[in-house]
């Protein structure tokens, strides 16, 4: 079998195992954020944290507690990581240095992972497990929770109430997230991934040392690191580990494991508001952009030119061969169109039109899918843009599921889309203005640009993927970025949790035959014009400079 067939092949049984999955997870999520009972473990919960799950919250209550929960959760693991060396369970490893830990716990706090450190050099099973686990799971329930609040936006009327943010915390975690997770974990056990508390052990003598390999319990944190889009590796090989990604067959569950929950949640979405053709529209959206990104990205591995890359089949430097191009390119694709960026090959040594693949799709926002819950929103929010354009162009006031978009839904709109962008390009480019931060780039010229607009770009977008080259465990470098992470999460929320409520306050207008029918393909189009057309104008100066100009030199 070639490997282009074999690409295919996994492409069209990934997609197919995720249109089995779609409807009856999304009617399951829908029930889960409308039901009016509470599970005996969820009543405990609420009991030990005070929180009453019946009482309705405005924006700026729900908004508070998102960001009182989760700066309690970056103190947490601050402090963990800081006393990591007094801690039992610790392999052996010395606390985490000031500034690598603020960096660490506002990553994993902000559903980005991304780490400037070896994850079995320098975490032990306390902090990987009571630390990092942990975030891995509560940070994705509160994307779901912002992105059902607004959601719920859509579909009230004439209330500024959004539902009880503790109560739609609770639930993504008990009812959805672990879940899935312990099914999960089984199925990664059986394929090879070690699920243990084992320490430090030595293996056999290679190159005149013994190598040292140290257990954990693996299977359960890669599950919801790729579940929860979170992404971060128990080890520094991340996916590409054997211990964390065995073979063919794990590495397509862990795609699925990627993409299932965001694409899902756009059936939850269609049957909250009252209508699945709506949840349709958007799932076209991000499906037709998923599928270029990912038939751009397998054209460019398998066909890039060249006597060395004819010779292999194709750009296999930085690849796995028991995964290939094809199984990589999938991985790459979906990883950095999530905000997941968990990584099973070298992102640095893809082709320079395949890192201005990976780049471009962080930059849309990642939505397409997107992460667990902020894909949604982000969508939503572009949805909101979409429809204002067409209401420009045809001179009507614009509208979305019967709510007006007026003055200031759009400045809340325009808001979100101009955040991550401000802090992706002002951050590169102070960096690259400063002398000391360009000493940590392995590379010159535009690979080497790429390298920082990469991390800055995956920063801010909560990805929390690296291009590899650069040498991020600085005190620059972990301040810098995990400012931008803290950043770019929450300050999009203050934006849509505040729509929300604004739409949440409104009455519904009746359709009307000039209503823009939003349901239709022909809005699908409209709205991946726009994502592209926004996109492209904002970071195609950047993208010239670092990843075109590779390319189009290669």
């Amino acid at each position: 079998m070639s490997p282009v067939l074999a690409g295919v092949l996994q492409l069209l049984a990934l997609i197919a195992a995720l249109a089995l999955a779609y409807r009856p997870l999304g009617d399951h999520m829908a029930r889960v954020y409308t039901s009016t009972k509470h599970l005996r473990v969820e009543k405990w919960m609420y009991k030990a944290i005070g929180a009453d799950p019946d009482a309705e919250m405005r924006w700026t209550a729900y908004l508070r507690g998102v960001l009182a929960f989760s700066a309690a959760g970056v103190l947490f693991l601050y402090l963990l990581q800081r006393l990591q060396g007094s801690l039992p369970g610790s392999l052996g490893f010395r606390s985490i240095d000031p500034d690598q830990a603020f960096n660490t716990a506002a990553s994993f706090v902000a559903n980005t992972n991304w780490q400037s450190y070896s994850g079995e050099q320098a975490m032990g099973h306390v902090v990987q497990t009571a630390g990092l686990a942990v975030q891995n799971f509560v940070s994705a329930a509160v994307g779901i929770a912002v992105a059902v609040a607004l959601v719920r936006g859509f579909a009230r009327s004439r209330t500024g109430e959004l539902g009880n943010f503790w109560a739609d915390l609770v639930r993504g975690v008990v009812r959805i997230l672990l879940p899935i997770s312990v099914l999960g974990a089984l199925v990664l056990v059986a394929c090879g991934v070690l699920q243990n508390f084992s320490g430090i052990h030595g293996v056999g003598q290679f190159l005149g040392g013994t190598q040292l390999w140290n257990g954990g319990a693996i299977a359960t944190q890669e599950v919801i690191k790729l579940l929860g889009t979170n992404g971060g590796g128990y080890f520094n090989a991340n996916s590409a580990h054997p211990f964390e990604n065995p073979g063919p067959f794990s590495n397509l569950f862990e795609v699925f494991l990627i993409l299932v929950i965001p694409f899902a949640l756009t059936r939850t979405f269609g049957k909250m508001v009252g209508s699945v053709r709506q949840g349709y529209a958007i799932l076209a959206t991000m499906a037709t952009i998923w599928l270029g990104f990912t038939a751009l990205m397998m054209w460019t591995e398998f066909h890039h030119g060249g006597p060395a890359f004819d010779l292999a089949g194709g750009a296999t430097e930085g690849k796995e061969t028991r995964f290939g191009i094809g199984g990589s390119s999938i991985f790459a694709v979906a990883t950095t169109l999530t905000s997941t960026g968990a990584v099973n090959s070298f992102h640095s040594s893809y082709t320079g039109f395949g890192g201005g693949i990976e780049l471009l799709g962080m930059q849309l926002g990642e939505i397409a899918p997107g992460g667990v819950g902020s894909g949604l929103y982000g969508m939503l929010v572009m949805a909101v843009i979409a429809v204002f354009i067409a209401g420009l162009m045809v001179g009507r006031t614009p509208e979305y599921l019967g709510k007006k978009i007026g003055t200031r839904e759009i400045k809340l709109a325009a808001c979100y889309i101009l955040i991550t962008p401000a802090l992706v390009l002002g951050f590169t480019a102070v960096s690259m203005a400063l002398p000391t931060p360009k000493d940590s780039m392995l590379n010159s010229g535009a690979h080497g640009f790429s390298e920082v607009l990469y991390a800055f770009t995956s920063g801010a977008n909560n990805n929390g993927s690296a291009f590899g080259g650069l040498s991020a465990d600085t005190t620059w470098f972990n301040t810098t970025i995990g400012l931008a992470m803290l950043l770019g999460r929450f300050l999009p929320m203050v934006f849509v949790l505040a729509l929300a409520g604004s739409l949440a306050g409104q009455t519904p207008i009746p359709k009307t035959a000039g209503t823009l029918r939003t349901e239709k393909p022909l809005f699908t189009g409209l709205l991946a014009g726009a994502i592209m057309i926004i996109t492209g104008l904002t970071y195609f100066p950047a993208l010239a400079l670092g990843p075109l100009a590779e390319g189009l030199a290669s």
